[in-house]
């Protein structure tokens, strides 16, 4: 059967489409008072957002854009901190067809412009802090820059070389000289949504493109089957919305009509003020983040009772915490999951309330595939094997990597995401995430697990954090090198840490030499950035960190 054929292009698209924006307008319509955001402010006072409300905005956003000559497949850029007017302009660029690209608040005027080269966007918006960062950033680009808290005055946009820039506007007055009615545009669920660049921490951020299809028909049904999600989670919302955790995550939970807070601050007291005062029901955090809040005074059922579900990444969260919160909260659950950009985020998924009831006590385990997810592991020589590379097929998969068609043909290769991560599979099909796969230390013949060896490390009491490459040397191939920074007020010796791991592992795997410094270089997410550490075996050149002061 075929659709009428009376009916215009445009209404015919219309009739069965399904799009980020097209459900955004739904809850809107649907459910018009429901609370989607509350924005938290630094001095206590807060600000609450209906779906009808961001629709609203959303439709400002994106006649807005079409006023600034955004079309169908161009780029719609924002640096900024989390805050409104980004989910704004997000959703107002994905309802004309547009492409939303995040850039990350931490980057220098290089990176900047690195990032604004590449995905060529036509419209950058950004909060007024950053005006004179980006100022430098885009000059001479030709584009559109409107910032979210005015416009840059003669004295923030100092230095501005407009040559072929258009200076600066102001995102309010822009979006309150257009109507608030939904845009009409031709935007099917193929279209790209997003262009979400991968953190960089082996090599140069890939800009990964994902459809508006995946998240419709896969990521978020396995977000609800998976991770548990509904429209009555009230979620903590502390994600970064220029990487993949946090804009996917959005997506999400505004697609199931969830409310999500976003919080001014993260430290203990007002993290549990806004817990008690929201009544949060799930948080997504690091394990330190919950330790933090388990030691806090205000610590309690009275703050956190209303939590049922706490995620965590980065690392298993400690008995004492794990503790602390079930008495706090009765019917708190972990979750502990895993992801890639390459699969529009969300990848595996495992729930546990007590730390004995994680699989083999092995705290790599990142629980089991979700729902829409295929996958093998296979060894070097691509045959299935227990431990090996994670192979990925899903309706999630990114459409490819922009401007880069080799590295996705690579990546693609005989129609599975090859994702870079080695893992273990146990016969009940449970994962343990086991390295990279650039990050396993071929050394002797042998392969050697650089997060093996950290977890060693970080067991010795002198040690605040450690991290593992291998570094090309004549005899071993590649010889097990460990940068440590070592506990405040301790006096550990490099060959001490050697010693200590040959206590723990087997020969071959303990360091062939460690190296104490101050700092590591990290990206906006506090991951390492392993292939700066591995500029220490190039002459003449020097990795972004800190030598431990004599």
């Amino acid at each position: 059967m075929t659709r009428p054929t009376g009916l215009s292009p445009q209404h015919r698209a219309a009739l069965g489409r399904a799009t980020l924006g097209d459900q955004l307008r739904r809850h809107g319509a649907n459910q018009p008072d429901k609370v989607a955001f509350v924005v938290a402010n630094a001095d206590g006072s807060r600000r609450s957002i209906s779906y009808s409300d961001l629709d609203r905005m959303a439709n400002r956003a994106a006649r807005m854009l079409l006023g600034l000559g955004v079309s169908r497949g161009d780029r719609v850029a924002v640096l900024s901190r989390n805050r409104i007017e980004t989910v704004a302009t997000y959703y107002g660029a994905l309802k004309i067809g547009a492409v939303f690209t995040g850039v990350n608040p931490l980057f220098g005027p290089a990176e900047i412009r690195q990032q604004l080269l590449h995905a060529e966007p036509g419209v950058l918006c950004t909060s007024g802090e950053f005006v004179s960062t980006v100022t430098k950033a885009a000059a001479g680009l030709q584009l559109h820059r409107v910032s979210f808290d005015g416009p840059a005055s003669d004295e923030t946009s100092e230095g501005d070389e407009t040559s072929g820039g258009t200076g600066w506007s102001g995102f309010a007055e822009l979006t309150a000289a257009v109507p608030d009615t939904d845009p009409e545009s031709a935007v099917d669920e193929l279209d790209v949504a997003m262009l979400v660049y991968t953190s960089g921490t082996e090599a140069t951020p890939k800009g990964v493109l994902i459809q508006h299809r995946n998240y419709l028909i896969s990521t978020a049904p396995a977000w609800s089957w998976g991770l548990r999600t509904g429209p009555d989670d009230v979620w903590l919302f502390v994600m970064p919305f220029h990487t993949i955790a946090g804009l996917g995550s959005m997506t999400t939970l505004t697609m199931m009509g969830a409310t999500l807070v976003l919080p001014a601050t993260t430290d203990p007291a007002g993290s549990l003020a806004i817990i008690r005062d929201e009544k949060v029901t799930v948080i997504a955090q690091t394990p330190t983040f919950y330790l933090a809040l388990a030691g806090h005074p205000g610590f309690g059922a009275a703050t956190v009772g209303s939590v049922v579900r706490c995620m965590t990444y980065g690392g298993q969260v400690s008995p004492h915490a794990v503790g602390a919160w079930a008495a706090a909260a009765p019917d708190v659950v972990w979750g502990t999951y895993w992801g890639q950009s390459e699969l529009s985020q969300l990848g595996s998924v495992g729930w546990f309330r007590t730390l004995a009831d994680i699989p083999d006590q092995d705290a790599t385990w990142i629980g089991k595939p979700v729902t829409h997810l295929e996958i093998q592991v296979v060894g070097d020589d691509g045959q299935p094997a227990e431990i090996g590379e994670l192979l990925c097929r899903s309706p999630s998969a990114m459409l490819g990597y922009y401007k880069d068609p080799e590295r996705t043909e690579r990546v693609f290769a005989g129609g599975w995401v090859h994702t870079g991560d080695m893992v273990r599979r146990d016969r009940e099909g449970n994962l343990f995430f086991y390295d990279r796969v650039k990050d396993m230390v071929k050394t002797g013949g042998l392969n050697v697990s650089s997060q093996e060896v950290e977890r060693v490390l970080h067991q010795h009491p002198d040690v605040l954090r450690a991290a593992v490459v291998g570094l090309p040397d004549e005899y071993w191939s590649e010889a097990v090198t460990a940068f440590v920074i070592a506990q405040p007020g301790t006096d550990v010796q490099a060959m001490d840490l050697i010693a200590f791991c040959r206590e723990h592992l087997a020969a071959y795997k303990a360091p062939k030499a460690v190296h104490l410094v101050d700092e590591f270089p990290v990206d906006a997410q506090g991951k390492i950035l392993k292939r700066e550490l591995r500029l220490v075996a190039i002459p003449g050149r020097e990795p972004a960190l800190a030598r431990k002061s004599p």
